[in-house]
């Protein structure tokens, strides 16, 4: 506690503070909302607008949605007004949100640990037919996401997809999102522990409960037992990483505090090693810490990364055990070295049971609803039923027979779904980009999709793992500062002074045992209509100057800059 000043001398001028003494933490006292968001959520749950849009919203159209349902509520069943169309980049910071708004939205269907069956799929691929323009995208957090759907119809989505068992629940919002799972989880051969049982028991206690429907600002989380470490733990604020301990034997190591956007954050290790049937006792724990000690005045500083580079993971770990599990966790030992650098399981490999799963690769994530529902028949015919979307944007169909290996994999083939893509076509990520999203400064699907294209064409013979991340505003929902190359979009000047798209560009991150954040070279961007050139010049000073064996991200950290322009 300060004391009080001395009279009796000149008081001393009064310095400045970087924050506010309260940042509403609901744990210090603080209930009092310092911001609008904090004041909707305050005034009605956002699980509660789901009655609001069945009789109201969905019978009166667009415009009789409240604005803090439209434009904040709604993301708790995972809808987003969508960017009205013709609006270029250099209006996105300039507009009100109404001016961006269309009246379509964007609807994203939570797929926790990414399962799907054939069942699923295919009437995925029907609403996408029927009520999204034949849209659908596989984003990097396992989801599977609809542009073009109007409020008119979401009854009767709500009521398809839950008749086969899935959810928009907390897709968005201020919520738990979805749970990322090992896509290979129960039947790898290689697989340290299957989470698959956490996973479920975390989405029965956790999601849709009101306790935990009003967090600072998001929450992501991720569960995996594979030795690849497939679910980029190191960017989730809590995740949960297969090791064997020596004494207890497979379990989990627990990170918490990883993000990225404007501020990126590593996650770090607790140190703690977690028993399968502890890991749902471990996350409620976490999340109400996220909950109750989280900062909730400024949306800029509300994620749990920020709480955690405050408190320090000795605090943290100890606050987690006295106050929320009442009981010590167990010291465990780190994860180990990946056996590979490729995390997305694209291509035939055997399972435990001595079948085998094939992964397939579309361009950037983007696929349809006529290819889902192919997709789907092409499984059920030589699978048992089950599918699994990947973190990397990419689909795997599980449990295929030997000989229908080959059959499976032409059929993929056939619809441009490769079993065996090239570096580019398996490295390259992109977000929704000005399309769709009111964020957005640049287009990305289209640009990722042409830049593989041009790359497979200009260097053949490229056969090094290699991620080239594009993402659309400096938001990173595409994990640009993890990337090989990472393209943060925004508008540059080109050759005649013109304003045209464009990126600042990001070289040598990494995730994995030695995650680190790409390196900015000063002044360094590049057009749009430029990026081709630029990335093979790029890739070939790699070729030609690497060592033995180096990985692109040691090589960018050490090259001149020079041989970064």
């Amino acid at each position: 506690m300060a004391t009080a000043p001395d009279r009796s001398t000149p008081a001393a001028p009064r310095r400045k503070t970087g924050r506010h003494r309260g940042e509403g933490q609901w744990a210090a006292g603080h209930f009092t909302p310092l911001n609008g968001n904090e004041q909707f959520k305050k005034d009605d749950d956002g699980l509660n607008v789901r009655t609001r849009i069945e009789t109201i919203y969905s019978k009166r159209g667009f415009d009789s949605i409240d604005p803090n349902d439209l434009r904040g509520r709604m993301r708790w069943w995972g809808l987003y007004t969508q960017r009205k169309p013709g609006i270029d980049g250099g209006k996105t910071a300039i507009l009100e949100p109404e001016e961006l708004d269309d009246e379509y939205f964007m609807l994203r269907v939570r797929i926790d640990g990414g399962r799907l069956t054939t069942e699923q799929l295919r009437v995925i691929g029907e609403i996408s037919q029927e009520f999204a323009r034949g849209t659908a995208d596989i984003t990097d957090r396992q989801n599977i996401q609809y542009h073009w759907i109007r409020i008119e119809d979401m009854p009767e989505i709500w009521r398809r997809l839950e008749g086969v068992g899935l959810s928009t629940t907390e897709a968005c919002g201020d919520t738990p999102r979805v749970i990322l799972g090992s896509p290979v989880a129960g039947i790898a051969e290689d697989e340290i522990i299957d989470g698959t049982p956490a996973i479920d028991e975390i989405h029965r206690r956790i999601v849709g409960n009101p306790a935990f429907s009003n967090l600072p600002r998001k929450f992501k989380s991720a569960i995996s037992g594979s030795p690849l470490l497939d679910v980029a733990h190191e960017i989730n604020d809590i995740a949960f990483v297969g090791v064997r301990h020596p004494e207890h034997g497979p379990g989990f190591d627990l990170w918490v505090g990883g993000g990225l956007s404007t501020n990126p954050k590593i996650g770090q290790r607790l140190g703690a090693w977690v028993p399968l049937d502890e890991v749902a006792d471990v996350f409620e724990g976490v999340i109400s810490i996220f909950r109750d000690y989280g900062y909730r005045r400024l949306r800029t500083r509300a994620r749990l990364k920020f709480l955690l580079a405050d408190w320090g993971v000795e605090k943290f770990r100890r606050v987690l055990e006295d106050e929320y599990l009442l009981r010590r966790l167990v010291d465990g030992p780190a994860p180990e070295q990946p056996p590979q650098r490729w995390r997305d399981h694209v291509g035939v490999h055997r399972q435990q049971d001595g079948n085998y799963y094939v992964g397939f690769a579309p361009r950037v994530g983007r696929v349809d609803g006529t290819t889902l529902t192919k997709i789907a028949d092409l499984a059920a015919g030589h699978g048992s039923g089950r599918l699994r979307t990947t973190a990397e944007q990419k689909m795997l169909v599980l449990d295929v027979a030997k000989d229908q290996v080959a059959s499976l994999v032409a059929g993929l083939e056939s619809l441009d779904l490769t079993v065996r893509p090239s570096p580019f076509r398996r490295g390259t990520m992109a977000c929704t980009g000005i399309e769709f999203c009111k964020l957005a400064i640049v287009e990305t699907k289209a640009r990722g999709a042409s830049l593989i294209d041009e790359l497979e064409r200009r260097i053949p013979d490229f056969d090094e793992p290699i991620t080239i991340n594009i993402n659309g505003c400096p938001n990173a929902c595409a994990r640009i500062q993890v990337a090989d190359i990472g393209l943060k979009g925004q508008l540059v000047l080109d050759e005649n002074g013109d304003q045209v798209e464009g990126f600042q560009v990001h070289l040598g991150g990494a995730l994995g045992l030695e995650a680190g954040f790409g390196r900015k070279v000063r002044g360094l961007k590049v057009t749009s209509a430029e990026l081709p050139d630029y990335v093979e010049r790029v890739l070939k000073r790699f070729q030609a100057e690497r060592a033995d064996g180096e990985r692109f991200a040691a090589w960018a950290a050490r090259a001149d800059e020079g041989a970064l322009s």
